[in-house]
């Protein structure tokens, strides 16, 4: 509609702002509204995702997650970072093929990208520091809250870049996103009843440190998780719980190589770890962050290709990488919207995305 009157300052405004309306007219009129006051079902409302996006709670969110965009720009552009952009369609996979979404491509196979990470390396080894930001796919049968089958990461690789240089970019790069919503989504926080002193409470830094080894004590000590074992990969309320504890982000740093994927770097000092780190935020939310060194030498990156059950040739030009000339390299991944269900305190990520694909729904 257009609305025609006089504006006046108001203090009782959030804007600082109203209008003494003069005159309305309607520009589209509507057929009776399916999204009515009244309490609607999840299912009904993802059905009409395409019109519950123009409700007061799902505009504050993607609100939120386009400032986060606009900051994650602004941030990696202050570091020195040059934007890559990776492909969608690739012939290899950097955490194996069993969750890729698999397409003929011509007369060979091709899957969707489940990561930009290998592309972002070649560009590191050109760049010195790249980031890519894109969608990502995984065919995981999940339902959880925490999973989508199609989200956006941000994936920065660094070059001359070791374990501890990479957390002090990811710690800062999260309390800058943190900021950037307190700065300038004082409004749609407000919507979405967020409390801003907890959100503040993540831009200090840093954020602290744990071993897996420490983490795996801290976890049994607390009697909540009897059957936990060195070796066992974190779940959600591992994650939950070692995240509570520290009251803020925390990073959990060299697991197990078993469980973590063959381009990490092994530790110096125990061969049955690999140098990484996941950031685990708090409040039930979980991992939003997962980086690694990256293994330099071409030879010890073959053995690990094949023992990942990979197929050599399709990475053919990712040992290339390392047998014409590497340097040590760093890089890691968050996942958009992880960060945004997070930020916003929201208690699924189907909305912290504007269509959501899911297992079950790839409608609208």
């Amino acid at each position: 509609m257009y609305v025609t009157g006089e504006i006046h300052e108001d203090t009782r405004s959030h804007f600082g702002y109203e209008i003494a309306i003069e005159d309305i007219e309607v520009v589209g009129e509507s057929e009776e509204y399916p999204i009515t006051p009244k309490e609607h079902g999840t299912d009904f409302l993802m059905d009409h995702r395409h019109l519950w996006l123009r409700s007061s709670k799902q505009f504050a969110i993607m609100k939120v997650r386009n400032e986060m965009i606009r900051a994650t720009y602004e941030f990696f552009a202050q570091e020195g970072f040059t934007k890559l952009d990776a492909p969608i369609l690739t012939g290899s996979a950097p955490e194996g093929t069993s969750e890729l979404f698999h397409t003929e491509y011509f007369d060979r196979d091709a899957y969707l990208s489940q990561s930009g990470q290998l592309y972002a390396e070649a560009g590191a080894m050109a760049y010195g520091k790249v980031f890519t930001f894109g969608p990502t796919f995984r065919a995981e049968k999940s339902k959880t809250r925490r999973h989508l089958i199609e989200f956006w990461m941000i994936e920065p690789e660094m070059a001359f870049m070791h374990q501890e240089e990479s957390l002090e970019i990811q710690e800062k790069y999260v309390a800058f996103l943190v900021q950037n919503v307190l700065d300038h989504c004082d409004y749609e926080l407000d919507i979405l009843g967020r409390d801003k002193e907890t959100l503040r409470k993540y831009t200090q830094l840093p954020f602290p440190r744990v071993s897996y080894d420490e983490a795996i004590e801290l976890l049994q000590a607390s009697g909540e998780f009897p059957d936990t074992k060195w070796g066992d990969d974190f779940g959600s309320p591992e994650e939950t719980y070692l995240a509570n504890h520290f009251e803020k982000p925390v990073f959990v740093v060299n697991y197990p190589k078993a469980i973590k994927p063959f381009y990490m770097k092994p530790h110096p000092t125990r061969e049955d770890l690999v140098i990484c780190a996941d950031m685990l935020a708090p409040e039930g939310y979980g991992e939003i962050i997962g980086g690694s060194e990256r293994e330099t030498d071409s030879v010890k990156l073959e053995a690990e290709i094949k023992k990942a059950g990979l197929d050599l040739k399709d990475y053919e030009w990712y040992l290339d990488l390392r047998r014409y000339g590497s340097v040590p390299h760093s890089g890691f991944g968050l996942g958009l919207e992880r960060a945004v269900t997070w930020i916003t305190g929201e208690s699924h990520i189907r909305e912290a995305i504007p269509f959501p694909r899911l297992l079950n729904r790839i409608y609208p």
